[in-house]
């Protein structure tokens, strides 16, 4: 059985993140709207969805529209995704899940109480490499834990790029942060220790670096950059037996290797490069057909937006 998908917005990251998964799938892309109805047009052209609308809300009543795909900018991603609710359509909803912990809490309620999926696309918790990071964490292999890093980086978006509104809720900790607070939260619940940030205008980061403590004593940092010479989405778990680094958790496709060091040696797994896209998507799609369970939930999605706040508390700055 198939989804008939609704998708907000002609955004970038769609093509990766819902159409190419779509269409391996054989899931339908049924309806686009966007703000700009040449961009709707061409978007659909482009990737064979079936309709064009007029309106944001005219996707999500469509009586054709079986789930939603909200990649909009941060700061609409919660009004969106508690419109879906209201329609009774689950949403796939690009991270973060709201543009703070508050917000966060209100779509949470909405959909607990209308009993509809709301679910943030961490998608890289979908794919073997992270999966197989976490199993070595958990399992004993790398004996107690002492240290996690997760590093990410990009190049400089473009001026008018929504990443740098503050309006829209951008900023580094919120785009490239979210992911790295979420790994530390898959093993255990450690405190922001400190945070240091550099603003590219007033309010919005430019860069951001959080320190964190776990109650055993094991600590975390996760550094994130939109403004590095390159891309990098590293994670790094060691421990009292040895480590295991995920070479790019986020792309898998353009590297999967998982490397771990133990006292018997050095080995490289290579987990496939399959998009952590279409691994997610899967999921999802078994959730909402089949009821199948998920790695994550809506109250996981309100924590990790108060570690975002959080973060940036810790760094001088406030939240979105």
């Amino acid at each position: 059985m198939s989804l008939r998908i609704g998708v907000l917005g002609a955004s970038r990251i769609a093509e990766s993140a819902i159409v190419a998964p779509a269409h391996e799938l054989g899931h339908r892309l049924v309806a686009v709207a966007a703000r700009d109805p040449q961009r709707a047009r061409a978007f659909a052209d482009k990737y064979g969805v079936e309709r064009v609308m007029a309106s944001y809300d005219d996707v999500i009543n469509d009586p054709d529209v079986d789930v939603v795909y909200n990649p909009l900018a941060n700061a609409l991603h919660a009004p969106w995704n508690l419109a879906a609710v209201a329609a009774g359509k689950p949403v796939l909803t690009e991270k973060p899940f709201a543009r703070n912990r508050a917000e966060a809490q209100r779509v949470a309620a909405a959909a607990e109480e209308a009993g509809v999926p709301v679910v943030e696309g961490f998608h890289y918790l979908f794919h073997p490499v992270t999966r197989r990071a976490l199993e070595l964490a958990h399992d004993g292999t790398l004996g107690e834990i002492t240290h996690v890093e997760v590093r990410m980086a990009m190049p400089e978006p473009e001026a008018a790029d929504p990443r740098w509104s503050l309006e829209l809720a951008g900023g580094a900790l919120m785009d490239l942060g979210c992911y790295g607070l979420h790994v530390m939260r898959r093993l255990g619940h450690p405190s922001i220790v400190r945070a240091h940030a550099k603003e590219h205008s007033p309010g919005i980061d430019a860069w951001c670096d959080v320190e964190l403590g776990f109650p055993g004593g094991a600590t975390g940092l996760s550094t994130n950059s939109m403004v590095a010479d390159d891309r990098h989405f590293t994670t790094q778990i060691v421990g009292t037996k040895g480590d295991v680094k995920v070479h790019n958790f986020i792309k898998p496709q353009d590297d999967d290797r998982v490397s771990i060091r133990t006292p018997a040696g050095t080995t490289v797994e290579h987990l496939g490069t399959r998009t952590t896209y279409s691994y997610q998507l899967e999921a999802f799609a078994d959730h909402v057909l089949r009821g199948a369970p998920l790695p994550l939930n809506l109250a996981d999605s309100v924590e990790n937006m108060a570690y975002v706040d959080a973060g940036y508390r810790a760094a001088g700055m406030d939240p979105r």
